[in-house]
């Protein structure tokens, strides 16, 4: 049996997320684990569609539960009297949430945990992706808890995806009009006169240079909705911070609201067994009076309340810089002259740039001295202004993967800040780096590769890495395989790489399966071929370098990181792990997934090209292919890269093979003529040209070989060749 159920105390982000997890998992059961907030039991009791949905706890076999799906929660004591089957053999645990990661949390098998205004509108993303229909009724429901959850999207905690979840609702029929009759809520005289008790007994404190409201109120009777009371003080006092004792039936209820990021509320509830966002949380403490609770919250606050710094407190300067139009030679000589491994590029005084001591040393070995730094610096980067808090830096530096963050003051250059500044910052602060969301370079897409691939290919996946295990090897799968799985396409070109012997690993196969295995010994590479005539290519972790530009990679064995960190775009650089301990686990060094997320190709380095020339021809096959955008700094350096002539170095057999793959795409003229617009039609052949002609022919030879299909005959159509002699002609 499937349940999907939330925390106690549910809110509109429950329901919807409730009723949003339910079109995933058509099968399962909707259960509260306990109370509702007021607002949600008038809403359930108006709306039949819903009532007749949900089960009741009372009413379940706890034990016959083989699914738990939990929404907007993932805290073991938030559950009620499902924690009591969390230890269960064989229970599988789904896990959907926006809430910051705590002592308490869950481990779940399946985890779609992002840092949202709302958790309903991860369960959007995925109703959308996965074009599952919804009624009108259903979106106004699942728009009410993201209009809840961000405060109608003025909490700081709102990001771009609430807005394109409520766009997507509002598409579905969503009404705006019961969205806006349930929460425009009146205080009742009950609450009315809570808040004037609050008002009265409202003391400010100033603690480590923060202006904090601590209030408090002792209760005879229970008042509902208590924590519409403290959000309706904050606002009509305008406060940054509050917090909120309500003395109420034998406990106390700890309620905190925070406009600032000194003042990160839920990690301050959370030392008196409560929770929430950075911007509110609450508490409930039992079996200690009102002024134990309140001594204790000014200790907590003394100790945890802290300035939060900003690009001025941490900037180093004078900042050692470089003209754009200096060459490659003189960054070279004046970075081993300084000893720094990174400088910002000025152009009228302006940062364009960054270069590399990486690119620099990269651009001399192969004869590039002479160029100007801004042919090869790093344009597409990022500043900071001096007031910009480290929250800003750090998403910057680490989420971006920016070795440098220049800080500009009216546009112009003032400090720098590197990666090593900031990780001995937040050593010297004890904020490790790693409790960032970003820094997180792995996660499980199990569930995606037992939804997306084939039963008879998941149990061979499985296979080899058990092989692996008892080899003592890690064995990854690879390359494209991997980037549509992530973009939900077919693709059953199955490369593996192994932190070990390749050659080893396939013929290990061999004995313990019938498959035939085909070696390469001078790459290190083999093919494994099953009786089905389903291939596996294996290869050991490599790295490789370039003698000169054009030239095929001197290859030698490398780590996992570096073997990725060779190939051509970060779209194709994840790893997943096919070991049993860690199986699906997805490995991103170099930030292939937020390109795949923002569908953008990208080099990994300014270099790329002149290593590589053929990558420029793959870049726009990609491109044409997915439907991406090249970004604006890899294609200055596709346009540098033909201006320089390097893919005339290329063997024609090279270029030859990137060809054939373009006019095997579908519709190829689009791609030769953004080919012709980049000037690269004469490298490939000396007078090639695309012209309205050219687009006439291939239409043409669509025509053809749709006419030749109709005719049955064995011999398929050449459609290469027939492309040929149109772009010829």
């Amino acid at each position: 049996m499937k349940v999907i159920t939330t925390h106690t105390n549910a809110d509109f982000d429950s329901l919807s997320s409730m009723i949003a997890a339910k079109k995933i998992y058509g099968d399962a059961l909707l259960v509260f684990p306990g109370s509702q907030e007021k607002s949600l039991r008038d809403f359930l009791i108006r709306s039949t569609l819903y009532v007749l949905d949900m089960a009741k706890i009372k009413d379940l076999d706890l034990d016959s539960i083989d699914t738990l799906i939990l929404v907007d929660t993932r805290q073991r004591s938030r559950i009620g009297d499902f924690s009591r089957i969390l230890g269960k053999k064989d229970l599988r645990i789904h896990i959907y949430d926006h809430h910051p990661s705590s002592e308490d949390d869950i481990k779940g098998e399946v985890e779609f945990i992002e840092n949202l205004g709302a958790t309903v509108s991860i369960l959007v993303k995925i109703i959308k992706e996965r074009e599952i229909p919804i009624t009108p009724e259903e979106a106004t429901c699942m728009m009410l808890g993201i209009y809840e959850e961000t405060g109608s999207f003025t909490y700081p905690s709102t990001r771009t995806d609430d807005f394109e979840a409520a766009s997507y609702l509002l598409s579905k029929g969503a009404n705006l009009n019961v969205v806006s009759e349930m929460l425009v809520k009146e205080l009742t005289v009950e609450q009315v006169s809570v808040l004037n008790e609050l008002i009265s007994n409202a003391v400010s404190y100033n603690i480590n240079g923060i202006d904090i409201v601590i209030t408090e109120c002792t209760l005879s009777q229970y008042v509902g909705e208590i924590a519409l009371v403290v959000h309706k003080l904050r606002d009509m006092e305008n406060l940054n911070v509050i917090f909120a004792l309500i003395s109420m039936d034998d406990r106390i209820f700890l309620i905190g609201r925070s406009r600032i990021p000194e003042v990160d509320v839920g990690s301050i509830l959370a030392f008196f067994g409560g929770g929430g966002h950075r911007e509110a949380g609450s508490a409930t403490v039992k079996d200690k009076t009102l002024v134990e609770v309140k001594e204790e919250l000014i200790r907590v606050l003394k100790a945890n309340v802290r300035l939060v710094l900003k690009a001025k407190d941490i900037m180093f300067f004078p900042v050692k810089s470089i003209s754009a139009n200096e060459s490659m030679e003189f960054a070279r000589e004046t970075m081993v002259k300084y000893s720094i491994n990174a400088m910002p590029v000025l152009e009228d005084e302006k940062v364009i740039g960054i270069v590399t001591r990486q690119i620099v040393e990269k651009a001399c070995f192969h004869d590039l001295g002479e160029v100007p730094v801004r042919e090869y610096m790093i344009s597409d980067i990022k500043v900071v202004k001096e007031d910009d808090p480290l929250d800003v830096i750090r998403d910057i530096i680490v989420g971006s993967n920016q070795r440098f963050l220049p800080v500009v003051k009216n546009g112009k250059l003032v400090g720098g800040i590197t990666r090593t500044d900031l990780l001995r910052l937040m050593e010297s602060t004890a904020s490790p780096i790693s409790e960032h969301p970003y820094f997180e370079k792995k996660r499980s897409v199990k569930h995606i590769l037992e939804e997306r691939i084939r039963k008879d290919v998941l149990r061979r996946l499985r296979d080899l890495g058990e092989i692996a295990d008892r080899m003592g090897y890690h064995a990854y799968l690879v390359g494209g395989f991997v980037r549509d799985l992530l973009l939900r396409r077919e693709n059953y070109d199955v490369d593996v790489v192994v932190e070990g012997e390749g050659i080893k690993f396939a013929n290990e196969i061999s004995k313990v399966y019938p498959v035939k295995v085909k070696e390469h010994k001078e790459f290190g590479t083999a093919k494994v071929i099953y009786p089905d005539g389903f291939t596996v290519d294996i290869a050991t972790c490599r790295l490789e370098y370039y003698s000169e530009p054009g030239s095929l990679p001197v290859v030698e064995k490398g780590s996992l990181k570096l073997d990725l960190l060779r190939r051509d775009f970060t779209i194709n650089t994840l790893a997943i792990s096919l070991n049993k301990n860690t199986f699906g686990e997805l490995i991103d060094y170099f930030g292939g997934q937020r390109d795949i997320r923002e569908r953008t190709i990208r080099v990994l380095h300014s270099l790329s090209f002149v290593e590589d020339p053929t990558r420029i021809l793959r870049a726009l096959r990609f491109e044409h292919r997915f439907g991406f955008r090249i970004s604006k700094h890899t294609m200055n350096l596709i346009r540098n890269a033909v201006r320089m002539g390097f893919l005339s170095k290329l063997e024609g057999r090279r270029i030859w093979n990137e060809l054939r793959l373009i006019l095997l795409e579908d519709a190829p003229e689009k791609i030769i003529m953004k080919l012709e617009e980049l000037g690269i039609l004469p490298s490939i052949y000396q007078g090639l040209s695309f012209t309205e002609k050219t687009i006439r022919l291939f239409e043409e030879v669509r025509r053809i070989r749709s006419w030749y299909e109709l005719l049955y005959k064995e011999k398929p159509c050449d459609n290469i060749d027939l492309y040929l002699i149109a772009l010829m002609s």
